[in-house]
Order: C-alpha cells, then structure tokens, then sequence
C-alpha cells in the first residue's frame, strides 16, 4: 500500500502564496515607487508587513489626483529618510507648497520634481521658490515648472546636481550663469520656455545632453567639450547679420553624436556665411535632425555644409516647410544640389523625410540624398497636409521613378 503525501504546513503553503512579501526591501521599494500612491496606502491591509510600508517608503510621488490634505499626512506620517519627492499639483494647493518643501529640506532629498499647472485661460503666474529649497545640497535631479527662481546671496550652488530640468521658469541673468558655475557635475540640461534673462550661455564643462528651447537675444556654448546630445529650438530669436555663428558653434562642439535643430535656429547660426564645409568636421556625429524649407537656398547650401561635414552620419530626419515656395527659389535650391551630385554620404543609412507635400523642391532634395548615398537602405516619406487618393498615388509614382545609387535602399510611404 502506497503512503499517502502527508499535507504540507500551513506556514509552508503561505510561505509560497506570498512570494512578494519576501522579496528583499530594496526590491519591494522598487515596485511601489512605480504604484500611484493611494495604490500603495491600499498594501497596508495585506499583512504586518506591509502596513508600515507607505510611511517608510523613500520614493514619493504625488500625481494630480492627491489633494493637499493626502500630502500632509504622507509627510506627516513618514518614518525614515526621503530620496525622491515628485509632485503635480494645481494652482489650488500652492499655498501648501512652502510648508512641504520646508519638511522635505530636512532630508536628504537626491530628486526633486515639482510640476506646477494651470487650466487654460488662467493668468501665467510664477510661484516663487522658497529659500530653503536652495539648502538642499545632496540633490542630484532637479525638474520644475512654473516657478521663479531668486535664491539667496549665501547660495553656493548645488553641488551634486546632475540633471536640471526647468520650464516656465523666471529667473535673473546671473542666477542661471551661477547655475553653470555652480554646479560643476551638471551632465543634463533642458530649458524650456523659460524668461527673466535675454542672453543664453552655456558654460558647463562635463555636461552631455542639452535641451533649449526659447527666444534669446544672444546664445553661446563654452567649456562643452563632453557635449555629445544637443536640441535647438528658436522661436522669434532676433537673427544677426554681421557675422556667421556656425563655425563657433561647432567648434565647441567636438564630441556631438546627436543634433536636432529647427529652421530658426539654423538661420540664426548660419546668418550671414554660407559655408561648403565646417573648418573643423563633426567627426563623431551620427544623427541630424533639422526643419529647412527645400525652396529656399540658404537652407538648403546650410543643409548641405552640414550633411559634408558630418562623415560619420547614419541617420537624418528633414523636417521641411513650403511657406517660402515660389519658382524663382527653386530654381536657386536646385542649381545648389546639382553642384554637389558628386559627393558621397558614405555612411548615412536611414533618411526620413516629414510634413512632404509633393513640392518640386522637395522632390530634389529626395532625389538628391538618394543619388549621394550609396549604402543608404531606408527612406522614410511622411506625408504633412490633405490631400486626396490621386495625390498620393502621383507622389509614389514619383518616388518610385527616382534614380538612386545603393541597389539595397526601400522607399516608405507613409499616408496620414
């Protein structure tokens, strides 16, 4: 006669059925930093293990569905030290925001990211930040919103910020210069829209991803000899005429991998030089992304002192605008590309080519990447305005009919 299994023990069966409650603390904190917080407060109920895990917990991120009155008691109530503080909150509870960011100065805060919002049609304001904030020397991210910056005069930098993050920022001229100053691991920067200075200069030596976006009267990078990531994006920014900004502008930038760029912030940098080549190549660049006018001529020979002096380029993304479209322009464009079919992008693999519209401009600018590079394997074509069946039919004909030089290269098309 066969013995029968003998039943496991009862602690044994809950010991399997409850394998997240004896995964190591470390592992637990990491998946209820990724849980809304009011999911997290429900994990109390579970067991005694679980019901001092919200008031312990490093990470705490407050979407816009936390009122005030939840924060209160998460700080309140919180045991231990606080790493990551993320909050979004309306215009409602900044009264409340002093009292938080003066608790949370006590800790040892390592991230730090308040986002501010308004419904529309509210008047733009700017809270302004509480000096104690500025006290938070072990911060290492810092992202805000829709505040204004006036730290005060004993303020020495934050030493250990990596990673700045503003938008909608007021700030003075030598407030965001002693930013740089200050700070020397900054590696990440993004600015966007923010004002209460007219001249922009990047001064970071061990910086590596740079985000702008805005309207400056002045811009200028120095010191960025790591810089290998950068976004331009200029809005009604005055163009100058005395003298070209290209060749400065690249000169400090030695390490770039990766550039994206609009057609104001071209013609900013491009004004008055137009250049077959860099002095110095781009050697290390190998993604471009940039909003030109193929009609106009100063776009696209600025265009192609970019493409000759970027021999290692394997990905480019045109962004192209007709408003400029008349055939005397281009006429002017496509002599340019006609005088450059012999050279050769050696490396450039992939193209894509949005907000097309079927313009002729645009067609030669296409037929000139693909004569130019001769391992090219994709082409990407997005269309960017209405347009009916008969359209798009005629424009793959067109595509299709286009002599190329790699015998490997696929025409995408892609209809909104």
């Amino acid at each position: 006669m066969k013995k029968s299994k003998r039943p496991e023990s009862c602690s044994n069966v809950k010991m399997k059925s409850d394998r997240i409650s004896n995964l190591p603390s470390d592992v637990i904190d990491k998946i209820l930093s990724h849980l809304p917080l009011r999911d997290v407060a429900r994990t109390c109920v579970l067991s005694s293990k679980w019901r001092y895990k919200l008031v312990m917990l490093p990470h705490l991120v407050f979407d816009p569905e936390c009122s005030s009155s939840i924060v209160d008691h998460v700080l309140l109530s919180h045991i231990g030290p606080v790493t990551k503080f993320k909050l979004s909150q309306g215009c409602k509870g900044l009264r409340d925001i002093d009292r938080w960011i003066l608790h949370l100065s006590r800790y040892s805060l390592k991230e730090f990211v308040v986002d501010l919002w308004m419904w529309e049609r509210q008047p733009v304001q700017r809270y302004k930040m509480p000096s104690c904030m500025f006290s938070c020397q072990d911060i290492i991210h810092l992202k805000l919103r829709n505040f204004m910056l006036k730290p005060p005069s004993t303020f020495k930098g934050f030493r250990s910020l990596k990673s700045l993050d503003i938008e909608h920022v007021t700030l003075a001229q030598d407030v965001l210069e002693k930013m740089f100053l200050c700070c020397p691991l900054l590696t990440r920067f993004t600015l966007r829209d923010c004002d209460g200075f007219s001249r922009l200069k990047i001064d970071a030596p061990n910086l590596q991803f740079l985000v702008v976006c805005g309207s400056y009267e002045d811009f200028n990078v120095v010191n960025t000899l790591n810089l290998a990531d950068v976004s331009m994006f200029f809005y009604n920014t005055r163009v100058p005429c005395s003298s070209s900004k290209l060749i400065k502008f690249f000169d400090d930038l030695p390490c770039i991998q990766r550039l994206q760029i609009n057609r104001r912030f071209l013609k900013y940098v491009a004004a008055g030089a137009l250049l077959e080549k860099l002095p110095k190549p781009c050697l290390q660049l190998k993604f471009l992304k940039m909003n030109i006018c193929t009609d106009d001529r100063e776009d696209v020979l600025t265009a192609l002192c970019l493409l000759r002096s970027s021999p290692a380029l394997e990905e480019l993304e045109i962004l192209t605008n007709d408003f400029s479209h008349n055939t005397a322009n281009v006429g002017t464009a496509n002599s340019c590309l006609d005088h450059n079919r012999s050279y050769s992008f050696t490396q450039l693999r992939h193209v894509k080519i949005c907000n097309i519209s079927g313009l002729e401009g645009e067609l030669d600018f296409i037929q000139f990447l693909l004569l130019c590079s001769p391992v090219l394997e994709t082409v990407t074509i997005c269309w960017g305005v209405v347009h009916d069946t008969d359209e798009s039919l005629e424009l793959v004909k067109k595509l299709l009919r286009l002599r190329r030089a790699s015998g490997n290269v696929e025409i995408i098309y892609l209809d909104k």
